[in-house]
């Protein structure tokens, strides 16, 4: 039977009562479950943490040793026990280390998405799935309207400009995906990367993905503004790059409403658009869907009559 409090939202984050622990709990918590290590994810403070190694990695990167009390980090597919709860990770294609959180309790499977995506992916593990009773998953893009380009399409805008380019990318995942396609896809193109986003660089690199040339930001390179030039930076720095006038600003993202004052837009998400949610619901094979991070109404009323989707948060 599916136990409808199994996991709940509350103020810390979702909570499972059952095992007595949080899944990217929003406040410091005894035991927390993360599924990558995004910052609205993977908070410092915890006592201790269950995680892929590398989202461990980029915690200790970013938290120091406020990262958690002590971490845990089994294998993809190696599953472990949280109290009575029986857990194990699965490969969610968001960014290196994400994992999809499988939770097995009274003969019940419950599968919590965190953050996913279906297109390929060099620079992180591809997307795995199971079949569950219960699909929590992210609905971060779930309308029927959005709908993601080929990230190779998307490149051949970088290519065809005479400019240098002011990129602007989230520090990790999307600035490391960026790199590995500007690599394939824009292999004239000179990347500078930002000191902000280098150290998770050299994760990538330690944990065995190739991501291409790249070199550190050199502001002498950068008031040279050579043609074929790509400055990496972070969103606060891009945000304040106003005296790069010579350069064409970009930033990577899904969102419409984040590409309107750019010279390119350039759409790449690392998180599933509306096919991407409903694959994988077919994929799981789910009695009811719980959404949670965004707007689970179009799934609530495109499933209605057919499948249960009940709105956590």
């Amino acid at each position: 039977m599916i136990l409808q409090d199994f996991i709940v939202s509350v103020k810390g984050g979702l909570y499972c009562r059952y095992g007595d622990f949080y899944l990217d709990a929003r406040q410091p918590a005894r035991l927390a479950v993360i599924s990558h290590a995004h910052a609205d994810h993977a908070i410092p403070g915890n006592g201790k943490v269950f995680c892929t190694a590398a989202t461990r990695a980029f915690m200790q990167q970013r938290y120091g040793p406020m990262a958690a009390g002590a971490f845990s980090c089994p294998a993809y597919r190696e599953s472990f026990m949280v109290g009575p709860v029986r857990v194990s990770f699965l490969p969610a294609g968001h960014m290196l280390g994400s994992a999809m959180v499988l939770m097995e309790y009274e003969g019940v499977r419950y599968l919590y998405t965190g953050d996913f995506k279906t297109q390929a992916d060099p620079t992180c593990e591809p997307l795995e799935t199971a079949e569950a009773d219960v699909l929590i998953t992210e609905t971060t893009f779930a309308r029927k309207d959005m709908l993601h380009p080929d990230a190779e399409k998307e490149m051949v805008k970088l290519s065809q400009t005479r400019y240098p380019i002011l990129l602007g990318a989230y520090a990790l995942g999307k600035s490391q995906r960026l790199v590995r396609l500007l690599n394939t896809h824009c292999p004239e193109k000179r990347i500078l990367v930002h000191p902000g986003i280098a150290p998770f660089m050299k994760i990538y690199t330690a944990f065995g993905i190739d991501l291409g040339n790249w070199e550190p930001y050199n502001k002498k390179l950068l008031k040279s503004a050579e043609k074929d030039l790509v400055c990496l930076v972070t969103p606060l720095s891009y945000n304040s790059y106003g005296y790069a006038p010579n350069f064409v600003r970009v930033f990577a993202s899904g969102w419409e409403q984040l590409q309107n004052k750019n010279g390119i837009k350039l759409f790449l998400s690392d998180h599933a658009d509306w096919q991407g949610i409903i694959l994988l619901i077919k994929s799981v094979s789910p009695k009811e869907v719980w959404t949670t991070h965004g707007e689970g109404t179009d799934l609530s009323n495109f499933f209605a009559g057919k499948l249960v989707v009940k709105i956590l948060d």
